[in-house]
């Protein structure tokens, strides 16, 4: 039977931020922000083994402990100049381990959605398991959308009908997401799935909350904070 395997692209710097460590380390509800994607993953009864690909000179991943996690998590140092060419380079890795197949299904995660609970991913889990070719976790879009021209005038309002905003994980077999992800242009791919409609294919859209969002701006971090914490209390 197919196994479920996790991946945490996490070699990125997290620029919009404005701070010199990077994103995925930064302090939430007391641990690096990227402890929580961890936690949940590892939690789950459904996953197998959790990935976590760093860029070769991370020096601030062993400053912590991760010893909760260890019989689950293997890291990898070879994280690419794009999150496409990390995914990839991860992907490789796992290969090369010898205990991952091509049919294993790959849940790629953000490190920065540290909200995501065990419910949508066990959602995502039981709406894929039988699927062809595999998908997402999402929302409909709600709000009005608006484009902008170059001095972010509006130039007109955009039909939200059939839209939905793209949330992770991003779940697909382990030898369809290396085939499409080494046929793209890793710069041009800001997500796992479109590599897979750039083969030709269609992921199914799994239903998600806005809880599970993805820390971008510093205000982020502090609503991610409150998320948390009323967890903690319920």
């Amino acid at each position: 039977m197919p196994r479920f395997i996790a991946l945490i692209p996490a070699a990125g710097t997290g620029s919009r931020m404005n701070n010199e460590l990077p994103k995925q380390y930064l302090s939430l509800a007391g641990k690096p922000m990227i402890y929580h994607a961890l936690h949940t993953l590892c939690l789950s009864s459904h996953i197998f083994r959790v990935f976590v690909v760093l860029a070769p000179d991370d020096h601030e991943w062993s400053r912590y402990d991760w010893s909760s996690f260890a019989d689950k998590l293997t890291v990898k140092y070879c994280g690419g100049a794009t999150r496409a060419d990390s995914v990839l380079n991860g992907l490789k890795a796992m290969q090369t381990d010898g205990s991952i197949g091509k049919d294993d299904w790959i849940l790629v995660h953000d490190a920065a959605r540290p909200c995501l609970t065990i419910f949508q991913l066990d959602q995502l889990i039981d709406a894929l398991a039988l699927d062809e070719i595999g998908g997402l976790l999402a929302i409909p879009v709600a709000d009005t959308l608006k484009r902008a021209d170059s001095n972010q005038c509006v130039m007109g309002t955009e039909s939200r009908n059939s839209l939905w905003q793209a949330q992770t994980p991003q779940m697909f077999r382990l030898g369809l997401l290396m085939d499409a992800l080494s046929k793209v242009d890793s710069a041009a791919i800001t997500d796992d799935a479109s590599a897979i409609e750039a083969s030709g294919l269609r992921p199914r859209l799994v239903q998600s909350d806005a809880y599970n969002f993805k820390v971008t701006y510093p205000q982020d971090l502090a609503l991610a904070e409150l998320v948390l914490q009323k967890r903690e209390t319920k």
